[in-house]
């Protein structure tokens, strides 16, 4: 269904996703998984957002300002939209925070004629490794804890103090490789194919974007500081959990959860957006911001309830092969935990499957923490939700899922940032343990 899906491409995904769906509920018997209702939602609001920005012409206004600076350095988008992008999740603590971002880094690229598949498929990547190093993200959360690394040494600062810069390290490698793959934008040819259709139209986005350098909507930049004012938000709240509200729910206080978080603050954002930036709502839903974001959450639906169904339905099978793998050869743990991350589509709920069974295997905890990157895998099928929305936001068509499925633009940025940030957390705990 993924081939398929990827074939026909659009929404197609998440069509062909829900009849796996159909086929693992109603011809194989398994139980439905987990519908991906949050990062939907996250999705829904995050692009309501980002389309008010376009509508108010904010998102002209940032290009217009990346453009001058790329004129001199016209490389640099793919350096440094990935490391925007991990920094933010690095400080939110989830993925989800590169919905408002990828779109912005598409439209750099492709208005500097920098093939956008170099920059998109890092920051896709950056966004995961932002996670694994982040003090507020589940994942960090649960290897932390006393039953797992917690209770053998391994504090927080532990946790950051090789991961971050080993993530640093590995983004900047990754950049560095992909700034050189693909032909450059002009020579691709289904960039030219969408020319010749009347899909992207060079000269107008030329001529728009010295109209953006030389005279800029003057009500934009209060658009922009209303999206950068929902992002920083998003990051503070995610960075301190004590600032978000607590509730008494049956005797119990529960916080307020990030998704809601995210959620709440920037489809508020988006009305700041439209009332600071004076901006049509109508021209907000028209705009190709809103198109790609509802394309990408289709496709999300049914391709990631697919993917939660098929592997919680076959749980058992897999832990059991790879727990009697790695209990004969213990150095290939990490490869374990690249695989089950695959399979789980999550670095918390892949970290509590099988670091317990690191810990049986008498694996150093230092070497665990150095292998937490790997739990990062989920990129190897390209039905995560980041990936599925770069695709969408790309609307030149350079990054794609290939005819083979697992030749996809994420491939080699996922296994290059996953080969360093472990091969160099390895020498930091040699080197400063």
């Amino acid at each position: 269904m993924i081939f398929i899906g990827a074939r026909v491409g659009s929404i197609g995904l998440g069509i062909y996703g829900m009849v796996g769906v159909f086929i693992l509920v109603f011809v194989f018997g398994q139980k439905p998984g987990n519908v991906p209702i949050d990062v939907m939602l996250i999705i829904v609001s995050v692009i309501t957002a980002a389309a008010a920005l376009q509508a108010s012409g904010g998102l002209d206004y940032l290009v217009g300002l990346a453009a001058k600076f790329l004129r001199k350095h016209p490389e640099q988008i793919t350096y440094y939209g990935p490391l925007v992008t991990w920094l933010f999740c690095l400080v939110a603590g989830t993925a989800h925070t590169s919905y408002s971002l990828l779109p912005i880094i598409s439209e750099i690229a492709t208005n500097s004629k920098i093939r956008p598949e170099r920059p998109l498929s890092v920051a896709t990547i950056a966004a995961s490794l932002g996670i694994t190093g982040s003090p507020v993200s589940a994942a960090t959360a649960a290897i932390i804890s006393t039953d797992l690394l917690g209770g053998r040494g391994i504090e927080l600062k532990d946790i950051m103090l090789v991961c971050i810069p080993a993530s640093l390290i590995a983004i900047l490698v990754a950049s560095f490789v992909q700034n050189r793959v693909g032909k450059e934008l002009d020579d691709d040819p289904e960039y030219q194919r969408r020319i010749k259709d009347g899909t992207i139209n060079p000269e107008e986005d030329k001529n728009n974007m010295e109209k953006l350098i030389t005279t800029p909507n003057p009500r934009a930049k209060y658009s922009v500081m209303a999206f950068i004012l929902g992002v920083l938000l998003v990051v503070i709240f995610g960075s301190v959990p004590s600032l978000r509200p607590s509730f008494n729910v049956d005797g119990e206080m529960t916080r307020l959860g990030m998704p809601e978080t995210i959620e709440i603050i920037m489809m508020s954002v988006a009305a700041l957006i439209l009332l600071v930036g004076k901006a049509n709502v109508v021209e907000a839903v028209k705009g190709n911001v809103f198109a790609a974001g509802m394309n990408a959450m289709v496709s999300i639906f049914g391709i990631a309830w697919m993917g939660d169904t098929f592997f919680n339905g076959n749980i058992e099978f897999f832990k059991l092969h790879i727990a009697d793998i790695v209990t004969q050869y213990p150095f290939l743990f990490a490869v374990a935990l690249f695989f089950m991350s695959i399979m789980l589509f999550s670095q918390a709920a892949t970290v509590r499957t099988l670091y317990p069974l690191g810990i049986g295997l008498g694996i150093s905890p230092l070497a665990l923490v150095a292998m937490f990157p790997a739990v990062n895998g989920y990129f190897f099928i390209p039905n995560y939700p980041t990936e599925v929305a770069a695709i969408n936001f790309d609307r030149t068509g350079t990054t794609k899922i290939g005819k083979y499925v697992i030749n996809h633009s994420f491939q080699l940025s996922g296994f290059i940032t996953t080969f360093v940030s472990i091969g160099v957390g390895y020498l930091i705990i040699n080197l400063f343990y």
